[in-house]
């Protein structure tokens, strides 16, 4: 199995902190966010390799950081080759480009949004979903707010844990069950991605590849406990940095910095 990591956005509403800095790349307590996610990635035995996938404005910072990770799988930088969000290739279509590109199409994918901080195992989502034979998997949260819910993916499943059904931002959402961007491609469904591109799925939200795929394979939905913050603006990464820095016993901040004093 392998991982994949993406980070190819621009991070529009986070600007000007990302006219500098990739959103990936940006500190919550003390560290810079893909840190936190790598931590969560080597607790599952049988990744071989970690891919992330940027663009070309922030690969070289991709590759400094690489270079000093010092972790024990080997990680690989891939740029998708753009430079705006106007000419963005979409979460699908960097899974797209990185999976050609390295050769990934003969392995089973573990997917995850570099913008995402949670509590849960991607170990025990990765044990639950090896129960379920050629299927794929989403990790589930329950955001308990049906207005919040509006911003994401909301899921429903069957009595076996089978997505039943999978609606990208609903206007009234059904629940509060919300997928979260952390997946797990069964082999025999990473070449799917390719096809749902030609079919002319939208490359935006890798969400709507699993919308798409549980109607024509079995996907499974795993609900975790704990906390899940999805980063897209500046008040969810406010919340971010001050949670990890009261875990880690650092001061809260009134406001987010790159160098806070």
């Amino acid at each position: 199995m392998n991982a994949l990591v993406l980070a190819a956005g621009y991070a529009t509403r986070l600007r000007p902190l990302t006219d500098d800095v990739a959103k990936s790349l940006l500190p919550v307590g003390g560290r810079p966010m893909l840190d936190w996610i790598l931590d969560k990635l080597e607790e599952v035995e049988s990744l071989d390799a970690v891919h992330i996938v940027t663009n070309s404005r922030y690969s070289h910072d991709f590759d400094r950081w690489a270079a000093g990770a010092e972790r024990h799988l080997p990680i690989v930088v891939h740029d998708d080759g753009t430079t705006s969000n106007e000419d963005r290739l979409g979460a699908i279509g960097d899974i797209r480009l990185t999976v050609e590109r390295a050769g990934l199409g003969y392995d089973h994918l573990l997917v995850v949004a570099g913008d995402n901080l949670f509590d849960f195992s991607l170990a025990d989502l990765v044990s639950r979903w090896q129960t379920a034979g050629t299927a794929s998997a989403v990790a589930l949260y329950d955001c308990g707010d049906l207005e919040l819910a509006t911003h994401y993916a909301v899921v429903a499943v069957g009595p076996d844990g089978r997505v039943r059904s999978f609606v990208e931002k609903p206007s009234d959402p059904a629940s509060t069950l919300c997928a979260t961007a952390n997946y797990v491609y069964h082999r025999d469904h990473v070449a799917l991605v390719a096809r749902y591109l030609d079919e002319g799925g939208t490359p935006d939200a890798p969400g709507n590849f699993i919308a798409w795929l549980h109607r024509r394979e079995p996907v499974y939905g795993y609900t975790f406990d704990g906390s899940w913050l999805d980063i897209g603006n500046h008040d969810q990464l406010l919340t971010a940095d001050n949670l990890l820095r009261r875990r880690l016993g650092m001061p809260a901040v009134a406001r987010y910095e790159l160098d806070p004093e």
